[in-house]
């Protein structure tokens, strides 16, 4: 009877098995160190990708804030320069204004009143002088009050005070009155009214 020793055969298909377990895991642990390597390499693009467009997006936010405090510059000194100009535009009105008030007291004073102080204090002016009588006073206050100049939505002129007074040894009505003039059209205003036209017309 023949005796077969099949340990040593059995041995080698042992160490062969382990050998194919050893290199398909060798295998496996080099594919896992590649696809994670390329699974690293695709997420540090993305990120640095993603960084390039957050530095891109800082610096256009810069470029914007910058811009905007210019903007907000201008606008602050467009605000200065109209402020100017209505100022100036206003002083303009007034100095024209002010002759217009004197011409019209010197038209609408009638004969026998006589004008001692004229204060204007923007659109209030208040007079003081001295009348041959109080009918010459009411004279005096109907044609302030039918002149172009005066504003008659308040009310205006009014009498404030009248008295009998001694003047160079004449009787005479002193008298003190206030009266509002009519608001200084400025080319805002007549802007204003022009749209204003055309819209009602539209």
């Amino acid at each position: 009877m023949i005796r077969i020793n099949l340990l040593p055969h059995r041995d080698e298909r042992r160490k062969a098995s382990r050998r194919q377990l050893g290199m398909l895991a060798a295998g496996f642990a080099i594919l896992g160190l590649v696809i994670a390597a390329a699974v690293h390499g695709v997420i540090a693009g993305y990120v640095s990708a993603q960084n390039e467009r957050n530095e891109f997006l800082k610096a256009e936010n810069a470029k914007l804030d910058k811009q905007i405090a210019e903007i907000r510059k201008l606008r602050d000194e467009i605000r200065a320069l109209l402020s100017r100009k209505q100022i100036i535009e206003t002083l303009q009105t007034d100095r024209s204004r002010t002759v217009d008030l004197l011409d019209q007291l010197v038209r609408q004073t009638p004969d026998g009143v006589y004008l001692k102080t004229v204060k204007q204090e923007g659109l209030k002016v208040n007079l003081t002088g001295y009348a041959q009588s109080n009918a010459r006073v009411s004279a005096f206050m109907r044609n302030l009050q039918s002149s172009a100049l005066v504003d008659n939505t308040q009310t205006s002129p009014q009498l404030v005070e009248i008295k009998a007074s001694d003047v160079n040894k004449r009787r005479l009505s002193e008298f003190n009155m206030n009266f509002t003039i009519k608001r200084p059209v400025t080319e805002e205003d007549a802007s204003k009214a022009g749209k204003a036209g055309a819209a009602k017309k539209g």
